[in-house]
């Protein structure tokens, strides 16, 4: 687990990338390595259509590769999954589970990242999470019921309204975008197409690094 003080686990430290895997062109393992060898802050496993025993295995699969690194490893969706697991954390959407009862899942060392979209929404829960995700910043084709794009103001406006919680920005970031969502207020900025649908996945997460220095703080090996 990913606890800084001993006890409930602190906000999302640190700066950089945040990779979403979903149904990439490379084994899911293969771009779990390649992400903790090029420092990648945080993994998310996203992947609503697997069943459960596919998903479980998988998650042990990238749980073990971020095991023992600075790489933080998130489970979407899945608090069950995330506690099976042992994984740094669960990421849940406004439509998904209750981040409160996700907490009770979880348990005090792991930490709850939940999907806000507006200032009030984040204000409402700001005590009872360890990160934001806030989207779609930007088109995207990826998740087809996204809402409409929010623009980089949303940022800097949630991050205003509640600083003591980091932002994860997401929703149509690619190399020339992700330094104006740091700028804007966004701790990391979250990739899901432009690394796991790249013909060079390693390629990608590297040009997408050097995008973001010196706005981030790459995570490395533990």
């Amino acid at each position: 687990m990913s606890s800084d003080d001993g006890g409930i686990c602190s906000r999302l430290t640190g700066s950089g990338l945040y990779l979403v895997i979903t149904a990439p062109n490379v084994p899911h393992v293969e771009l779990a390595r390649a992400a903790v060898k090029r420092g990648v802050s945080v993994i998310q496993l996203r992947e609503k259509q697997l069943p459960d025993p596919e998903l479980l295995e998988l998650a042990r699969a990238l749980r073990n590769v971020t095991e023992g690194t600075r790489t933080r490893f998130i489970i979407n969706d899945r608090p069950d999954i995330a506690a099976a697991v042992h994984a740094d954390g669960v990421h849940v959407g406004k439509q998904d589970a209750d981040a409160a009862v996700a907490r009770e899942i979880v348990g005090p060392n792991a930490m709850v990242g939940l999907s806000v979209n507006t200032v009030a929404d984040a204000i409402a829960v700001e005590a009872d999470v360890d990160y934001f995700g806030v989207g779609p910043v930007f088109p995207t084709d990826t998740k087809q019921d996204a809402d409409d794009p929010v623009g980089t103001g949303r940022i800097t406006d949630i991050s205003r309204a509640v600083p003591g919680v980091p932002i994860v920005a997401i929703g149509g970031l690619e190399p020339g975008n992700v330094a104006a969502v740091m700028a804007a207020g966004a701790k990391f900025a979250a990739v899901v197409s432009a690394v796991c649908f790249a013909d060079d996945p390693g390629a990608a997460i590297d040009t997408l690094q050097n995008a973001l220095a010196p706005n981030a703080e790459r995570s490395g090996r533990g």
